[in-house]
């Protein structure tokens, strides 16, 4: 889906330079926005996504009051390079003053990023997330799982609410069962063509890929589905395995946004951040050096590893026994493996990757649905501890250990390669989301 931008003219009317700047903004943003036929400021517009300003002049002073009266954002694009020139921030900080929503890029990235979110707004009414589950917090680890925000009918009615989009509740007792009647014939053939790397039993493996063919099955039945989850821990004794190789190849080959354990908190933040800036993300357990011997026991291991500067501002990255669910492309290294958590299936996997070092940026939504928490770091090197839960975790290193103690919405969080903060912003705007960004 991409954008819907009409274009405005002031009553002097439209020039060459309009023109010209149309038309180059018309190639430059072919993939990421539908440029609609111009119309006159104060006149009734049609339906769009926002307002786009090829070009800004004087005028706009003078229209300040019929400019006040657009309910939508305006985005102004008014260099030859796709991005805001800087003699329209007069003119640009005039609207904002006055309470305009005013996107101004200054990359070509940031613009073609802006118009993806805004198309995101009007996609996310007729999404979908598909989860499977049926007595979710009843079953394994009760004393931990009944405490979470995202089982909750208030979280459902509140994603629905905010956003517009509907989650569907199917039962993981009924496709855990279907999913082991397919043959093996059937799942040997779905592997051919993957080159990936595991080191599974081949009854191990088979038991993956049906777990893929079903759900496989039931996505391409709605094509509004754009996310999916399964409550694989707490209810892991519907299933002889585990849903992480589905939720890879479901995204390499669909696009398919995924969440471990049927978070929809985490698979809403997933969505619309991957949809928006379309980064390498995935989500996993956080344990803070801060949290201490509470975290250490959780994963079975001694003690943190040993870090430079302060010990309080570093945290490991875990789930599931490695840093988590990563499809291939998101990837420096992968490999399929044979389950670490006791409690799944003793047939089940899990996937064993790293996304790469260097700059990451941690972030999610708030319970409310109203803001944006952004924490900028590092990937320092990732650790292992044999015999644990943390087989190969990520260290990360954050700007303020206790600060980040205070502001965490959730123990699930997301992993995003590269400092996404400016990004993050400008997303966070155009969903009409605060960002809560730790320094």
């Amino acid at each position: 889906m991409k954008a819907r931008l009409v274009p405005v003219y002031f009553r002097s009317g439209m020039d060459d330079d309009f023109k010209k700047q149309l038309a180059n903004l018309k190639t430059m943003l072919a993939e990421e926005a539908d440029i609609l036929e111009p119309a006159a400021l104060g006149s009734r517009l049609p339906e769009a996504d926002a307002v786009l300003f090829p070009q800004l002049l004087g005028d706009a002073f003078k229209q300040m009051e019929e400019l006040g009266k657009v309910r939508i954002p305006f985005v102004v694009l008014t260099s030859e390079f796709g991005t805001v020139n800087i003699w329209d921030w007069e003119i640009i900080s005039s609207m904002t003053a006055e309470g305009m929503k005013v996107f101004a890029p200054y990359t070509l990235e940031l613009t073609r990023k802006t118009c993806r979110t805004l198309a995101l707004k009007r996609q996310l009414r007729s999404t979908k997330f598909l989860v499977y589950q049926d007595d979710p917090g009843e079953g394994m680890q009760a004393e931990i799982f009944k405490r979470f925000y995202w089982w909750e009918d208030h979280c459902t009615q509140a994603i629905k609410k905010r956003f517009g989009v509907t989650i569907v509740k199917k039962s993981f007792k009924q496709m855990g069962a279907e999913a082991k009647e397919i043959p093996d014939r059937e799942a040997e053939a779905a592997w051919k063509g993957w080159k990936l790397k595991t080191d599974l039993s081949p009854r191990a493996l088979n038991s993956a890929l049906k777990i893929y063919l079903a759900v496989k099955k039931e996505v391409e039945r709605d094509p509004a589905i754009g996310g999916v989850g399964i409550n694989c821990l707490n209810e892991s004794f519907y299933s002889d395995t585990t849903p992480c190789l589905a939720w890879a190849m479901l995204f390499e080959e669909k696009g398919l946004l995924w969440a471990c354990e049927a978070d929809t908190m985490s698979l809403l933040s997933k969505y619309i951040i991957h949809k928006s800036l379309g980064a390498p993300i995935m989500m996993s357990n956080i344990y803070p050096f801060l949290v201490g011997r509470a975290a250490l026991k959780h994963e079975r291991i001694d003690d943190f590893p040993k870090v430079e500067g302060n010990f309080d501002d570093h945290l490991l990255m875990v789930h599931c026994g490695y840093l988590g669910v990563v499809p291939p492309s998101f990837s420096t290294e992968w490999t399929l493996r044979s389950k670490v958590l006791a409690i799944v299936d003793d047939n089940a996997s899990a996937i064993d990757a790293r996304m790469a070092e260097g700059p990451i940026t941690i972030s999610k939504l708030d319970p409310t649905l109203t803001r944006l928490q952004v924490i900028q770091g590092e990937l320092i090197r990732y650790v292992q501890y044999p015999g644990s839960d943390c087989r190969n975790g990520a260290l990360i290193r954050v700007p303020d250990g206790h600060r980040l103690m205070e502001s965490f919405y959730s123990h699930h969080n997301l992993l995003i390669t590269g400092h996404r903060g400016v990004e993050l912003k400008f997303m966070a705007r155009a969903l009409d989301l605060e960002v809560d960004e730790l320094r």
